[in-house]
């Protein structure tokens, strides 16, 4: 049984979430603002600068603000980017010009680019007056989802609500829908010419990558199927992409919305692997992404994808440093390429905690993980079965317990210099975590690793 201490930690832990979580992209978003004041200042010239907005999770949003400040510089315009959490309500209340690119995570949820923003103005129960703001929002969304475009929503009526005058409508983009985003450039510069627009279109880069390889990792689990499988790219120039990247995968039947999966390989493995779960709806059909991936498409085809970078989950500065890696399912595929990285480096000590439902079926990639605790790979291997520990002790036991468990030896690793890296679920998982961090480390602390973006997360 959890002692009581640990069950009264576990239930605070996802309350105390929020908060530690917010008061961590805050100072992570302000150390970001600080390291592209160059590239602001180039865009801002000597002018009153409109002010570019963005809210983002894994990196979309801030990638098209960029492009979109690049774009009205060209044509005479001064801009500031800005990351949303790092808007305070005096900047904004003296603003007059402004333009948002919000993205929506979950069912309506604001991202983590947006919950400090969210928590001290939106929430506040003396909001900034916006009257003299005028602005354009760009909201990206999916429509699978109940609450499309929730949190763009959410923010043009705020906006509106404090006095701002939409200078357009918002425009709504589902799954980086080109007609949108065209009309959301057009909206930018409507005095910018039709070659412009044209040669501003990002043009399409999905490539044909053949698979090679299928691997069922989960063999007799209770739980849906999951597969290590293995790609290789179309002939032409190598493919670059960094552990912690993405790829976007097109399902034929439906190409307007390209999937996300994190890579669980590194370029110096020779293939792009992916670590896919089975989805199986109600009706017995499998997930359209997911069915084509682990079923439907055979040996030899191919299968349009693109390689996605996810700066925020990188290793970029932190590749001399301790690295702690945490996660659940299948989000053992991004924590596994930056294992992969570490040993084509030689860099550590790495520890990894990770967490699935019993030992005998879901210890996923278990030959490999083991013979990197055996090598030195791995300094600690922390694998935490919650049905194992149900059935042993009457309670589920999940990465987050095992977190407060070992709060010494995390304490030490974050003296020491670790980076916290964490990939899987959003829903139970990351905020369990959050929580635990919270609990051990104190807020100061993990507040001071967001600064020196020592804590990243890829959730989803």
């Amino acid at each position: 049984m959890l002692s009581e201490a640990l069950r009264w930690a576990a239930a605070s832990a996802s309350v105390a979430a929020y908060g530690a979580l917010c008061a961590g992209i805050w100072w992570r978003e302000r150390a970001r603002a600080s390291a592209a004041a160059a590239d602001a200042a180039a865009l801002a010239g000597q002018g009153d600068a409109v002010l570019m907005v963005h809210a983002s999770q894994t990196g979309q949003a801030e990638s098209l603000a960029w492009d979109s400040a690049r774009w009205l510089h060209a044509g005479g315009t001064p801009v500031r980017v800005v990351a949303l959490n790092a808007l305070d309500a005096t900047t904004l209340g003296q603003a007059r010009q402004a333009y948002f690119i919000a993205s929506t995570y979950g069912e309506g949820d604001a991202p983590d680019g947006a919950s400090v923003f969210v928590e001290r103005l939106m929430e506040s129960p003396t909001p900034p007056t916006l009257k003299q703001l005028s602005y354009g929002l760009l909201a990206l969304g999916d429509r699978e989802y109940a609450n499309y475009c929730g949190f763009g929503r959410r923010l043009d009526d705020w906006l509106q609500a404090q006095g701002a005058q939409p200078a357009f409508p918002r425009i709504d983009v589902d799954n980086g829908a080109p007609s949108a985003l065209a009309q959301w450039r057009s909206r930018l510069r409507p005095d910018a010419s039709e070659q412009d627009l044209a040669d501003a279109s990002p043009s399409p880069d999905f490539a044909p990558w053949r698979l090679v390889s299928r691997e069922h990792l989960n063999p007799g689990s209770d739980g849906g199927p999951v597969f290590l499988l293995g790609f290789m790219p179309p002939p032409g120039p190598d493919p670059v992409w960094e552990a912690g990247d993405l790829v976007q995968v097109v399902v034929a039947a439906d190409p307007g919305r390209p999937r996300d999966y994190s890579i669980a390989s590194t370029v110096h493995d020779g293939e792009l692997q992916l670590i896919v779960r089975q989805e199986r709806h109600p009706d017995g059909s499998l997930g359209a992404a997911s069915g084509l991936l682990t079923s439907t498409l055979a040996l030899g085809d191919t299968v349009a994808m693109r390689l996605r970078p996810h700066p925020g989950f990188r290793l970029s500065g932190n590749e001399e440093r301790p690295l702690i890696l945490i996660g659940n399912g299948t989000g053992l595929a991004g924590l596994r390429a930056h294992l992969r990285a570490r040993v084509a480096t030689g860099k550590g000590p790495n520890w990894l905690l990770f967490g699935e439902r019993r030992a005998a079926h879901d210890f996923l990639c278990r030959a490999e993980l083991e013979a990197w605790r055996a090598d030195g790979t791995l300094a600690r291997l922390d694998m935490v079965f919650s049905r194992d520990a149900e059935a042993a002790q009457g309670e589920r036991l999940y990465v987050q317990h095992r977190l407060l468990q070992q709060a010494d030896e995390m304490v030490a690793w974050v003296e020491r210099g670790a980076a916290i890296y964490v990939c899987g679920s959003l829903q139970g998982m990351a905020a369990g975590v959050d929580g635990a961090l919270r609990q051990v480390l104190g807020p100061d602390r993990l507040a001071a690793l967001a600064v020196e973006a020592r804590y990243r997360r890829d959730v989803y």
